[in-house]
């Protein structure tokens, strides 16, 4: 019964590190090294090579790196009966709560515009709001969503949440199905997305949507680049309607070079770095899965596959 871990542009090395110090018996392969498939029952991954696990006849878990489960789930070569799991960590979803109070922050007191003018050597003055004024709201409100929720409430934002079912948060005023949606956004004059990427939220940021935002509304995307129509985004903030992006994800990262979105004045970048999986912090509970696997227990975290999360 063997491990393999399979990431590519990522440092396996550390994950080997940390699952053998949490487990010395565990016997692992890093792809693509040579191994025998018939050995392999559990798989860690972050965006796998397309149709590579079909290839393990015996493999009964796969496991994702982070929070996400996109990157395996599109896969429509999955072996069938594999389960498949997601990291739920403390340390990230404080991570992803203090950089979406971060980026709101920068927003309602322009900072963001403060270093461009700094650069032009402009003395330029500008309004600003104060959190008790400022409506955010939540698409998502899943354990990140519901962290961030908590964070910006503590901030003394007014927070409002949008999800696919019903949920009863704490200090959130929500709004569930498609129904509430407009009310919902209606509402927004900051829009962060935390949605998960399935078929019916894929291209959700689109026209139609930022027209039901307020005149005015600044949109945060820390989810999945392919929640957002690009080029609906860049219409909308050009002709006035939205205010501007802070944009974490992409369709393709790196963003290339020749991107728009580079040279756009009202577009803030960042490259994926909201919440960053650390090895040491989730290690523990994949090797917990991989126990559980072994004794036939059911799995931790374990992705419901008809929702797609």
């Amino acid at each position: 019964m063997s491990v393999l871990i399979v990431a590519p542009g990522r440092d396996s090395e550390a994950w080997v590190e940390a699952l053998k110090n949490q487990h010395p018996g565990m016997n692992i392969y890093t792809y693509p090294e040579e191994h025998e498939p018939e050995e392999v029952e559990f798989a860690l991954t972050w965006n796998h090579p397309r149709g590579l696990f079909k290839n393990y006849p015996n493999l009964k878990v796969i496991a994702s790196m982070g929070a996400g489960v996109d990157h395996i789930l599109s896969d429509n070569s999955l072996p069938e009966n594999v389960a498949i799991t997601r990291v739920v960590d403390e340390t990230l979803t404080e991570d992803m709560g203090d950089f979406v109070l971060s980026q709101v922050m920068n927003h309602i007191r322009n900072l963001h515009g403060y270093v461009k003018s700094q650069y032009k050597k402009q003395w330029d003055r500008s309004q600003y709001k104060r959190p008790q004024n400022t409506n955010v709201g939540i698409m998502g409100l899943g354990v990140l969503g519901n962290a961030v929720a908590d964070k910006l409430h503590k901030n003394f934002f007014k927070v409002s949440g949008w999800s696919k079912t019903e949920k009863d948060c704490d200090n959130v005023t929500s709004y569930y199905g498609k129904d509430q949606l407009e009310e919902f956004l209606n509402n927004s004059e900051i829009l962060v997305c935390l949605l998960p990427l399935t078929e019916d939220t894929e291209n959700i940021l689109n026209e139609d949507l930022f027209d039901m935002l307020p005149e005015g509304a600044y949109v945060i995307n820390v989810a999945r680049g392919e929640h957002l129509v690009e080029h609906d985004l860049m219409k909308m903030i050009d002709n006035g309607h939205l205010s501007g992006a802070s944009l974490d994800v992409f369709r393709e990262e790196p963003l290339p070079e020749e991107h728009p979105f580079w040279e756009h004045d009202r577009i803030n970048i960042t490259p994926h770095i909201a919440s960053v999986t650390k090895p040491e912090s989730v290690v523990p509970q994949i090797a917990e899965n991989y126990d559980r696997m072994k004794e036939n227990q059911d799995l931790k975290n374990k992705v419901e596959m008809e929702r797609g999360y």
